[in-house]
């Protein structure tokens, strides 16, 4: 169910912005907005303690930098234990009308090192990829996937999260 749940939150953005691009031919989406949803750890670091895969949260903004294909961001990934700190910077990239795809990198700093986070239980290099589509007026949905590496004390197996949600246009 879980699957089925997030495989909507990536699917979702594709297919409402495929139905508007044929209304509008502006391309892509220059919002800045806030938004928060769900956030799932799929991966394990395989030690079996406070590295299982977590389901939680997440918060998440974009700021865009003027005309640039270039945002910043930032996101808060939380379990039940603690919470990670992700800031970064993203490519942007236009793919339909009110759409982008994006490639982000940053940093994961894991508030109580040790406890299990949706993005694994220690600092780390981040990576990410996802999809923004304006949907509604001021209402933007979002779905990204990221990976944290070597996000796991005493493995090297690397953190996947999968993360989507509800944004609000503020800019």
């Amino acid at each position: 169910m879980t699957i089925s749940a997030l495989s909507s939150l990536i699917i979702a953005p594709l297919v409402l912005s495929a139905s508007q691009a044929s209304a509008e031919t502006k391309k892509g989406t220059d919002a800045s907005y806030v938004g928060a949803g769900v956030g799932a750890g799929v991966t394990s670091g395989g030690q079996g303690i406070n590295d299982d895969a977590t389901f939680g949260g997440n918060v998440t903004g974009r700021v865009k930098l003027g005309t640039t294909p270039f945002s910043a961001r930032g996101n808060v990934l939380w379990s039940d234990k603690t919470s990670a700190i992700i800031p970064e910077l993203s490519v942007d990239v236009p793919i339909a009308n009110r759409t982008n795809a994006y490639l982000t990198g940053g940093y994961s700093f894991v508030e109580k090192d040790g406890s299990p986070t949706p993005i694994g239980n220690k600092d780390s290099v981040v990576v990410g990829a996802g999809v923004e589509s304006e949907v509604a007026n001021n209402f933007l949905v979002y779905t990204n996937a990221k990976v944290g590496l070597g996000a796991y004390q005493n493995s090297d197996t690397p953190a996947v999260s999968i993360n989507g949600g509800i944004g609000y246009r503020f800019k």
